[in-house]
């Protein structure tokens, strides 16, 4: 069995999302967005480095594989965030 590696943050959780949306901003977006709306892009903020997959868990290691140091951000296609928090009303629902 490997040993479990425990990644430590090297950046601030302020500038890992700075970076991690400014990449995707400035190059990733125009690579995935289309044909991939609600999938899932994991970026390496220190390279530039990025997978898309259906979810966060695949996308991820799918990253690791080629960037075994990689500091992830992830964010869902299309969307402000990879995952939505708090209650909506049915009246809210589309």
């Amino acid at each position: 069995m490997k040993p479990m590696v425990i990644r430590q943050p090297r950046h601030s959780k302020e500038e890992f999302a700075r970076r991690g949306h400014e990449i995707y901003e400035s190059q990733v977006r125009s690579q995935v967005e289309e044909g991939n709306h609600g999938r899932i892009v994991a970026i390496d903020i220190e390279t530039g480095a990025f997978e898309v997959a259906d979810d966060s868990l695949t996308a991820a290691k799918q990253l690791l594989i080629r960037c075994p140091d990689a500091q992830i951000f992830g964010i869902r296609i299309g969307h402000r965030a990879v995952h939505r928090f708090g209650f909506r009303s049915p009246s809210m629902l589309p």
